[in-house]
């Protein structure tokens, strides 16, 4: 989760929404993401899908099984799509998305039983630490639309 912080605050330096992912197959990284959404004008460039991307090519495969997704917000739907599609078998974030969350804030995609996969689901690592860098970028936005 170390890596998915430093990856939320390189978001932050571009002035994304500081997201950040990682995806470790048998303890190696092969994936990294951060939210890219404006600097590259792609409403997907969500930081688990730069990391599911990222490690479909490192692995030469769009089926990423035995991996685990460390992401720093619990995943909207449509990185939930994603991931059930890719077979990550584990999800692990460090804070919910009472919004927009598809790990159980408002949806429950990840685990799912009518679906053909199913992950794993851990929550809450670091999730001080992910919660106050989101809500410290919010609140700095704020103020800057105020001004």
């Amino acid at each position: 989760m170390k890596e998915a912080l430093r990856m939320a605050r390189q978001a932050e330096a571009l002035g994304e929404v500081p997201v950040g992912a990682v995806l470790v197959h048998q303890g190696e990284i092969i994936g990294a993401g951060c939210n890219r959404l404006i600097t590259d004008a792609d409403p997907s460039a969500h930081a688990e899908m730069v990391a599911i991307r990222e490690a479909a090519r490192h692995q030469g495969n769009y089926r990423l099984p035995g991996t685990t997704l460390y992401v720093t917000l619990e995943p909207c739907s449509m990185c939930a799509g994603a991931i059930i599609q890719a077979r990550i078998a584990r999800v692990v974030f460090a804070t919910p998305d009472p919004r927009t969350g598809a790990a159980g804030s408002v949806f429950q995609i990840l685990d799912h039983p009518g679906l053909n996969h199913r992950c794993q689901l851990a929550s809450g690592v670091a999730g001080e630490e992910a919660a106050d860098l989101l809500k410290s970028f919010f609140r700095r936005r704020r103020q800057q639309a105020g001004q």
